[in-house]
Parts: structure tokens; C-alpha cells; sequence
């Protein structure tokens, strides 16, 4: 009878634990961070070059002008890559010229730089695509991000076909490539 007693107020200890928890000492703190964007830049130390020997056919030599593009603004916003140029000439007193729409990009490598952590961009452009050049000329997109990508720092390389038909003058040209990162898509 002892037992049956004990173990009658053993389950009753056990209910009265299971309809009564205990109360606990927690406590609860709510935290709060604040995370700022920060900037959608272009940048390059590139100096680009090309070269041709006049062979008496019409050439189109190459060259890729490597940028960093970096979209560090936390917004999914989007972004635009421009281009714009000064038609290609030999400068001095009676200078040679290349045509206004010598040079074309003819495609586009992008990826996401070392270390980095990003969202690829969804680019729009198609290729070829000319590159406007001379005075008052203006910036055309040649790359962009879509809305919710390119958001991170990525190695943007597009590379350049200049053409230079087969009676141009021999001759160092030179043109002034004019590069910007613009919000949206």
C-alpha cells in the first residue's frame, strides 16, 4: 500500500509539473541594424591600343578596354554601362581622320570579380553595336544590369573593332573613349 501511495503522488507531482510549468527568468531583446548602400561606379586604367599594317585590304584590328563596375548601392535598381568617343584622328594641322562610326563593340565578358559576392547582371544589349564618336556625340548603352542583378563588383571587358579601310593614311590615331555607370536599367 506504501508503494501504490508513492507512486499515486509520484504521477500527481508529475501532472501538477505538466499543468503548472514553472515560470522561466528570460529575457527578450529586439535588435536593430541599419545597412546603407553605398555607390554605382565605373573605373579603368586601361589604355587601350591597336595596331594594323596597310596591306591594300580593308583590316579591323581589336582591342578590349578591361573596367570594374561596381554597384555597391544595396537597391536592385539597376544599371547601365554608357559608351561614347572621339572620332579617331592624327591631330596636328591637316589631320587624318578614321569615320565616325569606325569603331564597334562586338561583345561583352562580365563576371564577378575575386572575393567578390554577386547577383550576375541580366543584360539587354545586343552586339555589334557602334560606338558614336565626335563632337557632340552621344553615350549609347553598352552593357546593362536589370532590375534585382548586377548588384556586387564585377571585371567588365568589352572589346573594340576599329575599322580602318584599305586607302587609310599611315598615321598614330588617337580617340578619347568616354565611359559611365547610370542608374537603372
Amino acid at each position: 500500500m506504501h508503494r501504490t501511495r508513492s507512486r499515486i503522488t509520484a504521477v500527481l507531482v508529475v501532472a501538477a509539473a505538466l499543468a503548472f510549468p514553472t515560470s522561466s527568468l528570460a529575457a527578450t531583446a529586439t535588435s536593430t541594424g541599419t545597412v546603407e548602400g553605398g555607390s554605382l561606379s565605373l573605373t579603368t586604367t586601361a589604355a587601350p591600343a591597336f595596331s594594323a599594317i596597310l596591306n591594300g585590304t580593308d583590316q579591323t584590328p581589336t582591342y578590349t578596354l578591361p573596367l570594374t563596375i561596381e554597384d555597391l548601392r544595396g537597391s536592385g535598381a539597376g544599371w547601365n554601362a554608357t559608351i561614347t568617343s572621339t572620332q579617331f584622328t592624327t591631330g596636328g594641322e591637316t589631320p587624318n581622320t578614321l569615320s565616325a562610326s569606325a569603331s564597334s563593340i562586338t561583345g561583352v565578358t562580365n563576371i564577378c570579380a575575386e572575393g567578390s559576392s554577386c547577383t550576375n547582371p541580366t543584360n539587354a544589349v545586343s552586339y555589334p553595336l557602334t560606338v558614336p564618336a565626335g563632337a557632340g556625340a552621344e553615350a549609347v548603352k553598352f552593357f546593362n544590369a536589370a532590375e534585382e542583378t548586377g548588384m556586387g563588383v564585377f571585371s567588365n571587358t568589352p572589346t573594340v573593332a576599329v575599322s580602318i579601310p584599305a586607302d587609310t593614311y599611315a598615321g598614330t590615331y588617337t580617340s578619347t573613349i568616354t565611359l559611365a555607370s547610370v542608374s537603372g536599367p
